[in-house]
């Protein structure tokens, strides 16, 4: 059986040059049908996470199964009814109150019922769109490139979107701060309209790895990390120490004389002290020298810990010789960037709220850093020092990978955006 133009003869593709597809799984899409070449069509589409508009009010009341799917209307099939589904590059912007979950091809003709419609319509109204039959036996036909489909390739990699999304300019900046992770996840990493793996996705996410369920806790999550408050403030104590020394001694800080330093800094700050103020007079008591002593030791191996994922990194060539992590900043700041739009795949936030969480983020970036290499840095340091626990195993690994790409590969923001 043919696929592609409805009965009615609509969806004709137009010339090569006349639209530009917004990604990659678009374009290759939109050539396979203009040579009318449908087995490949439907091969790169059994790569893809189709997405589907579903109820909002069924995914909030009970997270965890399958909402009810929302089917939509085209006069162009006989009785209207479709089953819209959306590659990627193909999401309408992000709306309060419309949400997506998505599925691979071989899923909707497995969970179809004669109650459903009996067309399935892929990116409605663009120039790659077809017209699937959605009832057995003829779903068989294109269910059957999903079922025998290789291994989804889920490795990371650089995606740009080049339709509807910035490319330059301040938003474009703050966006690249998070493309460590976007690179990582395989994501656009200029998708500010974010979708994400879909809505039920989103909210689990937040949910699991930051114990956000409220809009009010994304909000206070994200504005802790523009102010880089969500990491230990003992990293913090650490490097500020190198870093004054550097400014004094001329850059270069050895790590013998910067354990020392942080054990006087940390006696100082130990022995007591009396304030006076015009509320009056002020005393604390010298802190249990064991406690001194402990707080001591922990840093001093906090340290040890700093200076050898520091030559790890110089050996990756993440960093060049002599050169050191001056901050971790990054690491909040990155994760904002991506906060911004986790929230707002969740529907916690609306687009303005998660632009101007972008901007945000990357203006303090640029106060923090002067590179797109140092602002990496940062970042894989504070990751390691929260995940990695000295192993050098994936949380290492992954993120020295997309930094790599981020510094080589063509088209990368890294090359393409000023880091100031």
């Amino acid at each position: 059986m043919s696929f592609g133009p409805s009965p009615a003869g609509f969806g004709a593709p137009p010339p090569p040059q006349a639209w530009p597809p917004p990604s990659d799984i678009e374009q290759a899409l939109f050539e396979a049908k203009a040579r009318d070449d449908w087995a490949t069509y439907f091969e790169e589409l059994a790569q893809c996470r189709l997405f589907f508009e579903i109820r909002k009010d069924r995914a909030d009341a009970a997270p965890g199964k399958a909402p009810y799917a929302v089917f939509g209307y085209d006069p162009r099939v006989a009785g209207g009814r479709i089953w819209a589904l959306y590659t990627e590059g193909m999401l309408p912007a992000p709306e309060p109150h419309r949400v997506f979950d998505w599925n691979f091809l071989e899923w909707f003709a497995k969970v179809w019922t004669p109650t459903d419609p009996p067309v399935i319509v892929i990116n409605p109204g663009s120039p790659c769109e077809a017209f699937l039959p959605s009832a057995p036996p003829h779903s068989a036909s294109w269910a059957q490139y999903g079922d025998r489909a290789p291994a989804r390739d889920r490795s990371m990699r650089l995606r740009t979107l080049r339709i509807g999304a910035p490319r330059q300019g301040a938003v474009a900046h703050g966006l690249a701060c998070g493309a460590l992770l976007c690179v990582n996840n395989g994501s656009f990493w200029n998708g500010m309209a974010w979708h994400g793996t879909g809505y039920p996705d989103e909210r689990k996410r937040l949910a699991e790895w930051w114990g956000i369920t409220t809009r009010e806790e994304w909000q206070g999550c994200l504005r802790d990390l523009i102010a880089c408050e969500q990491r230990s403030p003992v990293w913090d104590f650490a490097l500020g120490v190198r870093r004054a020394i550097a400014r004094d001694f001329g850059g270069y800080v050895d790590a013998g004389y910067w354990r020392q330093a942080v054990a006087n800094v940390i006696r100082a700050n130990s022995e007591g002290s009396v304030t006076v103020t015009e509320s009056g007079v002020t005393k604390t008591d010298p802190r249990p020298e064991p406690e001194v002593q402990a707080r001591i030791e922990g840093v001093q191996r906090l340290i040890g810990r700093i200076t050898r994922y520091e030559a790890r990194m110089r050996a990756d060539g993440v960093l060049d010789e002599n050169q050191y992590v001056s901050s971790v900043d990054a690491w909040d700041l990155g994760r904002a960037s991506k906060m911004a739009r986790w929230g707002l795949g969740a529907r916690y936030g609306t687009l303005q709220e998660a632009e101007s969480a972008v901007l945000q983020a990357g203006r303090a970036a640029a106060q923090s850093y002067k590179s797109w290499q140092a602002f990496s840095a940062g970042y894989i340091l504070g990751r390691c020092l929260h995940f990695d626990d000295e192993e050098f195993g994936d949380w290492y690994q992954d993120v020295v990978e997309a930094h790599r790409i981020l510094m080589s590969e063509p088209g990368s923001p890294w090359l393409d955006i000023p880091f100031r």
